[in-house]
């Protein structure tokens, strides 16, 4: 039985697994050091000319990252990956591969807070224009495209917004109009959901999340499904990537121009802490989705309780676009819901015993934040109604403790 023959949950833990170069360990070494030693001039000679595989400096490439990256690839069926240093710097060095001053990019206005800023702030002080839109309005993806639209970009399920794009007709408008599309997959996983089985070009996550899951390690991936031809009459800067590496163009443009000169190198610790934590991704995803499923549900009927937004309620806007997407397996592990005030937010989170309140999510605890006053603190009152941040929100991070427990945290803090 072959490697690409076997269930995600098998694959998820044996997928790219090397115990006999390893010494028969069943985690790989993990390669702390700055540089790696050659025997001969020509030896590396070579390898830095991309004629033989190697290593040559951490800040190029690791083993430790080299075994996160197949395994991720392999789980999201792509041909191959970047492992950077945060998710965030997945997402700028994919965005910076591909668009030069002077182009455009547009995507869904449903991110998550630091994408928001690199996309609002920081990518037009490079020339690089973006133009925000509707999420799951495709008529506005249409009509925001021009002749320097070089990606579309969205987040499969909107953080906090809650949002989900439908990937498959996103991915026909971007293919029209020659540009790849790449999508944030970080809050379904690949468990939940493979983007790239759905049309889309490029896959971003941030592994410090689900996909790690315990909150001890920060870090990202990029991966590229092979897919996308890269038009030169569109994308004139792939030259000398096609001519380079013809199956992956997009990971040799990303890798040689962006990662490795920008510094966004993956830490081998923190693969080595995500690989253990891949490991359960399945028993985790089951766990935090029938949590969120059974607390949403709960907070629906609560009378202090004003609103929830989880895609996996019936009444949700998003929630036919996610049955279908995510083929029954669940709607991801996040929530929001709304007290009356803000003041009774900071009430709730203060009476808290259970929950852990701390600006992250993913983790197997149960996380709450009132990103209003937090995380969005500093934007303007525009910029927090256009993602949807309200005074009255909090967000979960539903963990995977017992749903009786965390249901009974929750009461308490409300009364």
């Amino acid at each position: 039985m072959s490697e690409n023959e076997w269930k995600f949950a098998t694959k998820v833990i044996h997928a790219c697994q090397s115990p006999k170069d390893w010494h028969g360990g069943t985690l790989p070494p993990i390669y702390q050091t700055a540089a790696h030693r050659f025997d001969t001039a020509e030896e590396l000679s070579d390898v830095f000319a991309g004629r033989e595989p190697g290593f040559i400096y951490q800040r190029l490439r690791n083993p430790t990252n080299q075994v996160i990256e197949q395994k991720i690839a392999a789980l999201e069926g792509g041909v191959g990956a970047v492992a950077t240093s945060s998710g965030m710097a997945a997402v700028a060095n994919s965005v910076l591969a591909i668009a030069d001053s002077g182009d455009e990019i547009v995507s869904g206005n449903s991110l998550f807070m630091s994408t928001y800023v690199l996309f609002a702030n920081v990518l037009p002080r490079f020339g690089i224009k973006v133009n925000l839109v509707e999420s799951t309005d495709l008529a506005q993806y249409e009509a925001a495209i021009t002749g320097k639209t070089k990606l579309i970009f969205v987040e499969s399920i909107g953080n906090p917004k809650m949002d989900v794009p439908d990937i498959s007709e996103l991915s026909k408008i971007a293919h029209r109009h020659s540009a790849p599309l790449i999508v944030d997959n970080t809050l379904p996983t690949p468990y939940l959901f493979r983007p790239i089985e759905h049309g889309a070009d490029i896959v971003v996550h941030s592994l410090t999340k689900f996909l790690n899951g315990h909150g001890s390690a920060v870090g990202g991936v990029i991966v590229d499904s092979g897919d996308f031809p890269w038009p030169l009459d569109k994308h004139v800067g792939f030259k000398l990537s096609k001519e380079r590496r013809p199956a992956a163009p997009f990971l040799d443009k990303v890798w040689r121009e962006i990662h490795i000169n920008f510094g966004t190198t993956l830490a081998p610790m923190h693969a080595f802490l995500t690989m253990i934590g891949l490991d359960t991704l399945v028993l985790r995803m089951d766990r935090h989705v029938a949590n969120a499923q059974a607390l949403a549900e709960y907070l629906s009927s609560h009378k202090k309780v004003k609103w929830v937004n989880y895609p996996g309620l019936a009444a949700n806007p998003s929630h036919e676009t996610a049955k279908r997407q995510f083929a029954g397996l669940g709607y991801g592990g996040l929530l929001t819901f709304g007290l009356e005030t803000q003041e009774a937010c900071f009430g709730f989170i203060e009476n808290l015993k259970l929950t852990y309140h701390l600006a992250n999510l993913g983790d197997s605890k149960t996380l709450a934040i009132h990103p209003y006053s937090s995380q969005y603190v500093a934007f303007t009152e525009e910029a927090r109604q256009k993602l949807s941040i309200h005074p009255e929100m909090i967000r979960v991070s539903v963990g995977i403790e017992h749903i009786d427990d965390i249901i009974a945290d929750f009461d308490q803090a409300l009364k």
